[in-house]
């Protein structure tokens, strides 16, 4: 059997980050840290991994130095079944971060979020192409999700024909 682990690149934060995460989600544990020994390249002692599980999903956080940096092009899409938990979520993880469009976020570790609830994917995919016009326009006007606009817009009666 194959395991994919996401595989995050910090500067210094691994720990950190990993902490602030597991905090943040249930059923969540740090597994363990390993350090730099004798051989580098970080300084002796300090945190090189922290292998740790949001929700269940492993990853592994590295402190490999300032080289990489995080970008939208990779997020974690987080799946909220009422507008508490896209609350919740959006201020837990944009805090001390940036709010982006559509749901996105990125937290104060550079990396980017995607706080998404699930009736959003319904609605988006309803047949009727007027209803999931309407969401889709709706949704490109906000930051953080709300389900009840995308609720009124969805039973909108505006551009419905008879």
């Amino acid at each position: 059997m194959h395991t994919i682990t996401p595989f995050l690149w910090f500067d210094t934060q691994a720990e950190d980050a990993a902490k602030f995460y597991v905090s943040i989600f249930g059923n969540s544990r740090i597994v363990s840290v390993n350090r730099y020994g004798d051989a580098g390249p970080g300084p002796k002692g300090s945190v090189m991994t922290v292998v740790f599980e949001l929700d269940g999903q492993r990853f592994i956080a590295l402190n490999g130095g300032p080289q990489f940096k995080f970008t939208e092009a990779i997020s974690f899409s987080v799946e909220c079944a009422t507008q508490a938990e896209v609350d919740r979520f959006w201020e837990q993880l944009s805090k001390g971060g940036a709010e982006g469009p559509c749901g996105w976020l990125r937290d104060r570790y550079g990396l980017s979020w995607q706080i998404n609830p699930t009736v959003l994917g319904e609605m988006l995919s309803d047949p009727d192409p007027v209803k999931s016009k309407r969401v889709m326009e709706a949704m490109l006007k906000m930051k953080k999700i709300d389900i009840r606009a995308l609720q009124q817009a969805y039973d909108s009666q505006v551009g419905r024909r008879p």
